[in-house]
């Protein structure tokens, strides 16, 4: 007799995926057709037994339903051939023993009606009450999850967090509890089932050869051999299923003796892996059901190729929800809730928030997403070259966040400018048509991700002699000569990503190499935090004002901008390179040194890096009067004699007083 191929793994119990879900579903389709079809058949013996006068046309049915069977066509009905056979061959019987009389009641009752009924009673009842029951644990255990979930995070209440985090635990036992007595009856089922198909039939038949001696004889030299096939096959099932409960009991004491920090939320004892490609799993997404009201759907998510699916309880298959393909993903502040992330589609239009359950679901979830977006997956051996990146990011980059010296001996100790750019150390530039990333940045220079203004130089800029940079170009009678001969002036709206030192200033692929590191250095450190600033843009310098403060952070002379560029594929990303000269050993010229800066911005990066264009077109264009006149007639002007470019970008930053930084979307 072939082993039945279909059963419920006790192992998954715990994860309680869609995917055992939904073969869960159909075990309980099966199970409700089961008890359709046992209550058809009972009722079929019962009027066997009850009508005597009907006999005749009892037996007829009796026999169309034992046919049924193949019709019913069970989802799990994979090594019931020889039952259909085996029912197909008694339908056949009964139709030839038609011709039962009163005599047989009392052996029909206890051998063919009695197996049924008790079939019924015990085992469908058993699966009916543990649907039941797993069914309130499950509710329970949602319950206790959404309270969980809601747990703050500014004002953590140590009290209600344990207690919440035992209610969660509690909860989850129960439900696993009750998920393996239901997997276990239902695996069951499976065979018992078959028994209680074979065994009224048997006695049926054999309550007939017993008591009808007439033609008992032909009857049984065709039935006994065919008789004791059927005996044997019920035996070999039910040796089956005790030997399948013995393993599941033994399953089930195994799965039930791990510790309790199984079953207990953000209890990872496992480092975070930050090289995964693909990633499945339970997270909470926000939806908006209004205009300001949002709602907290808990949904299985998991990852295939580039997208991001999900999949629904209950669902065969999950959709797609979002291309993660050059995608972003940053961790977020969102309606005083933990572990909180944000993807972003490339374009921005689309976003979603998504909440996970632990500390190290969150870092893995960002880390994967941020691996996928690279389209790592893609390779021949993509595991390789995920954990190749991610060393290379850790080993590479450095990220400081203040403008300390760093300690001697430590790489790259010089500073590049009282900014607070460090350079690189002595390297020389090689050149080439596709410059390796050590040729363009060496390795370990470290990144600044702030400008950090020096109190001194603050105090200077608000004295009573100090003025303020008006960020929009508007002129006063204070300012200075300066400002009225300057004949561009544009404001941008950015945020400063990072600094670096690079070793070469006439390359667009150093501006893309600094990018790639400040990125990653962001994502590996969790550094999502970036503060606005406007970018002055004018016919003589750039200027990086606090738009608060109105405190310059920083500026440049046009002619130290050596390289600037726009990021190919992330339009909002810009950079450019300043070269400053090292006068500390005693050359005339100075030794050449360049840092890049990498700005993440509201507008397009092309848009920036045209108005620097255009800012030192006018520059060259200042020594020659006649080139002058000629940029100034072919451009429009306004009112005051500047360059009309564009529109202000800052839109209301400039009233912004106290608030809060933002988060990179880079």
């Amino acid at each position: 007799m072939p082993a039945v191929h279909h059963k419920l793994l006790l192992e998954e119990a715990l994860q309680d995926s869609p995917q055992t879900r939904s073969l869960l579903s159909v075990f309980e389709e099966d199970a409700g057709m089961l008890t359709n079809y046992t209550n058809q058949l009972l009722q079929s013996l019962q009027r066997v037994f009850g009508a005597q006068s009907e006999m005749g046309l009892a037996t007829e049915q009796l026999s169309q339903q034992l046919l049924e069977y193949e019709k019913k066509n069970f989802a799990l009905g994979k090594g019931d051939e020889e039952v259909i056979t085996t029912l197909q061959n008694f339908a056949k019987t009964v139709g030839e023993l038609n011709s039962l009389h009163s005599e047989l009641a009392n052996q029909m009752a206890d051998s063919m009606v009695f197996p049924l009924i008790q079939f019924r009673e015990k085992d469908l009842t058993e699966i009916s009450t543990l649907k039941e029951i797993f069914g309130i644990a499950t509710d329970e255990h949602e319950a206790a999850m959404v309270k969980y979930s809601r747990l703050p995070k500014k004002k953590e209440n140590e009290k209600l967090k344990s207690d919440l985090v035992k209610e969660v635990a509690y909860t989850r036992r129960k439900q696993h509890q009750a998920s393996l007595q239901y997997y276990c009856a239902l695996n069951a089922l499976q065979y018992r089932k078959r028994i209680a198909m074979l065994e009224p039939m048997l006695g049926y038949t054999q309550a007939q050869i017993s008591f009808f001696k007439k033609g008992i004889e032909q009857v049984s030299k065709k039935m006994d051999m065919f008789l004791s096939s059927v005996s044997n096959m019920t035996q070999n099932i039910q040796a089956q299923l005790d030997a399948e409960a013995e393993i599941m009991r033994g399953s089930q004491r195994e799965l039930l003796s791990v510790e309790d920090t199984v079953y207990m939320p953000d209890k990872d004892t496992e480092p975070v892996n930050r090289t995964l490609i693909q990633k499945a799993g339970y997270l909470n997404i926000r939806n908006k059901t209004g205009l300001v009201t949002t709602a907290w759907d808990r949904l299985y998510f998991f990852t295939q190729g580039g997208n991001l699916m999900c999949q629904p309880r209950g669902a065969v298959a999950g959709g797609m929800v979002l291309d993660l393909d050059n995608s972003s993903v940053m961790a977020v502040e969102c309606e005083d809730r933990r572990y909180c992330f944000q993807i972003t589609s490339p374009s921005g239009k689309t976003s979603m928030i998504l909440q996970a359950e632990s500390k190290r679901e969150y870092e893995e979830w960002i880390c994967t997403v941020n691996n996928i977006s690279r389209q790592i997956y893609l390779t021949d051996n993509p595991e390789a070259v995920a954990i190749r990146l991610n060393q290379t990011a850790i080993q590479a980059v450095t990220p400081i966040t203040s403008f300390e010296k760093r300690p001697e001996g430590s790489p790259n100790p010089d500073r590049a400018k009282p900014g607070g750019i460090y350079t690189a150390s002595g390297g020389s530039q090689k050149t080439g048509a596709a410059p390796e990333s050590e040729d363009l940045i060496a390795p370990g220079t470290p990144i600044q991700f702030d400008i950090m203004l020096p109190a001194s130089e603050f105090q200077d800029q608000n004295r009573a002699g100090g003025r303020r940079t008006n960020p929009f170009g508007e002129t006063d009678d204070d300012c200075s000569t300066e400002s009225d001969d300057s004949l561009l002036q544009q404001v941008f709206a950015v945020r400063f990503l990072g600094s670096m030192a690079v070793r070469c200033g006439n390359n667009q692929e150093v501006i893309y190499e600094a990018m790639r590191q400040v990125l990653a250095a962001r994502a590996i450190h969790n550094i999502f935090r970036t503060t606005e600033s406007h970018l002055m843009v004018t016919s003589s310098n750039l200027r990086l004002i606090d738009p608060q403060t109105q405190v310059t952070r920083i500026s440049f002379q046009l002619g130290e901008v050596c390289q600037f560029a726009a990021h190919q594929e992330n339009g909002r990303l810009m950079g450019f390179v300043v070269e400053d000269r090292d006068w500390s050993d005693g050359d005339e010229e100075g030794e050449p040194s360049f840092s890049a800066f990498v700005f993440e911005s509201n507008t397009e990066g092309e848009k920036i890096c045209y108005t620097i264009s255009l800012a030192k077109d006018i520059t060259e264009a200042k020594k020659d009067p006649e080139a002058l006149a000629q940029l100034m007639k072919n451009m429009p002007l306004t009112n005051d004699g500047k360059f009309l470019l564009l529109e202000p970008e800052t839109g209301d930053t400039t009233n912004g007083a106290g608030q809060e930084d933002l988060e990179s979307e880079a």
